[in-house]
């Protein structure tokens, strides 16, 4: 559209590569901001091709250094990104949908519905407007574990990552952004069609199931068996994710189960303490039972990490600082 727009516009040849720079390279705010464009020039593009935002609505930080962001749309719908420093290493989780349809019992994303997907900027654009903020706090990685199933928005998420990882967008290295899905295998046959190579992670949370469809109605269309056997593509480039629960899935033969499937498919596994953010009918496993599951896991020959959880002073969990800023605004009078 750019080089289009300048060949109409008779602008020099090197204009285009110009602009297209303070897309995502050195991403602007406004044409105005793009100093380096003569003023009648940036004067015309705010005009005609305006740089399209997201709207900052609440921020918070935890103290360990989490943030979250929740984001207003122009239509008036809620997205939320969580930015996590490490190290070196600076993680945004980006979301994919308003909503989710799935369901998950843990997930406080699937307490409010699917309200539609996201456009590839309006994806993208949640690493962009991090950066216009400031600009030493570009991503390092990013996860797609924020709000919504990638896989069911596959058009806006390919595109995204594109934006994502080539040297013309943002630049981020493909095995540092990971897809995270409940399993929906198109979608899955979609990304390993992809020559880059993007890790993917895989929400397990039972690798029975009968437990699994208990907590995550998805394993009715898609059974965990075939879902693994769409994931043989991405061998040792796999991650589990896994929420310990009390009682449901954090017992030594559930820890035997996932040491199988792990081992088959070379496959890293996340425990993730249950957020309580969640449902409120399931209860976190205790710091004890965590610490003896992976430790039966690595026993096994499974490479595995206890997660912290992240933010616990903020509402950190998927979905929850919506869920909490609409529950609010009901509440005014």
């Amino acid at each position: 559209m750019l080089r289009d727009w300048a060949a109409r516009e008779r602008l020099p040849g090197y204009r285009a590569a110009q602009l297209h720079r303070r897309l995502w390279q050195a991403p602007a705010g406004s044409w105005q901001e793009a100093t380096d464009l003569p003023k009648a020039l940036r004067l015309r593009l705010d005009r005609e091709l305006p740089l399209a935002r997201l709207s900052l609505e609440t921020m918070q930080q935890s103290q360990d250094g989490t943030r979250k962001y929740l984001w207003r749309l122009p239509d008036g719908e809620a997205i939320e990104s969580v930015l996590i420093p490490s190290g070196k290493r600076l993680t945004l989780c980006v979301s994919s949908q308003a909503g989710c349809a799935l369901g998950c019992r843990f997930c406080a994303t699937g307490r409010m519905g699917y309200r539609r997907d996201l456009t590839p900027f309006e994806i993208a654009g949640q690493a962009r407007e991090i950066i216009l903020a400031n600009p030493a706090e570009r991503a390092t990685n990013v996860v797609f574990m924020g709000m919504g199933e990638p896989l069911l928005n596959w058009p806006s998420v390919s595109t995204a990552l594109t934006i994502l990882n080539d040297p013309a967008g943002l630049g981020i290295g493909a095995r540092h952004i990971t897809v995270s899905t409940v399993g929906i295998i198109p979608g899955m046959e979609e990304l390993a069609r992809r020559p880059e190579q993007f890790r993917l992670a895989i929400s397990l949370h039972s690798a029975d199931p009968a437990s699994r469809l208990a907590l995550m109605p998805i394993e009715k269309k898609y059974r965990l068996d075939e879902v693994l056997r769409a994931a043989r593509p991405f061998r040792n480039r796999l991650t589990f994710e896994y929420v310990l629960i009390a009682g449901v899935n954090d017992r030594d033969a559930d820890a035997d189960r996932l040491v199988r499937v792990a081992r088959d498919l070379g496959a890293h596994v996340n425990l993730l303490p249950l957020h309580p953010g969640g449902s409120a009918d399931l209860a976190a496993s205790s710091q004890q039972r965590i610490r003896a599951f992976a430790a039966r896991l690595r026993n096994q020959g499974v490479e595995a990490v206890v997660r912290r959880s992240r933010g616990l002073d903020i509402a950190a969990a998927c979905g929850q600082l919506r869920v909490e800023t609409l529950q609010k605004r009901h509440a005014q009078p």
